[in-house]
């Protein structure tokens, strides 16, 4: 087992997982808020839609399917052929946000910017409402942790199968 290799890893995992921990960090006493507050039955209900809904799309079709499988792929390849500005920047790398074909790129950047612009947005809700659309990135993002973790350690452990 190379050494450099595996650092190279999970260096690049890792710097996603930072990523996403910080958003939890963020938004996670936001929604918590909500949640204990006296929200009406409309409110419940919408939040609950919104959470489900949220784990399915955010943390399942995104994440498990999509963004999990590439991160962990592209560390893989980060670690095979490292070169030090990719390392340096090993998780916009692994997130496929450059260095990468032309439509991850697009797709990485898109969604990027997209996030930021909803961030704003979300930001100028009054609870509970903003607390309600938290809860729901937190459910997405949490499954979303777990996936990425699941796919990382699967990747790392079938590298040498294919």
């Amino acid at each position: 087992m190379d050494a450099k290799k595996v650092l190279i890893y999970w260096w690049a995992v890792s710097g996603v997982l930072a990523l996403i921990a910080q958003a939890l960090w963020k938004l996670s006493p936001i929604a918590w808020e909500a949640l204990t507050s006296r929200m009406t039955p409309v409110q419940w209900t919408i939040c609950l839609v919104w959470v489900v809904l949220n784990a399915y799309s955010e943390g399942y079709v995104g994440f498990h399917q999509k963004f999990s499988p590439r991160v962990a792929r592209r560390a893989l390849e980060l670690s095979e052929r490292p070169t030090i500005f990719r390392v340096l920047l090993a998780a916009p790398y692994a997130m496929g946000l450059f260095a990468a074909d032309r439509r991850t790129k697009i797709v990485g950047w898109v969604l990027t910017v997209l996030i930021f612009l909803v961030v704003i947005v979300v930001r100028l809700l009054e609870q509970p409402w903003r607390g309600i659309v938290d809860a729901g990135v937190v459910a997405g993002l949490l499954l979303g942790t777990f996936s990425l973790v699941l796919h990382s350690v699967r990747r790392w452990a079938d590298r040498s199968a294919g």
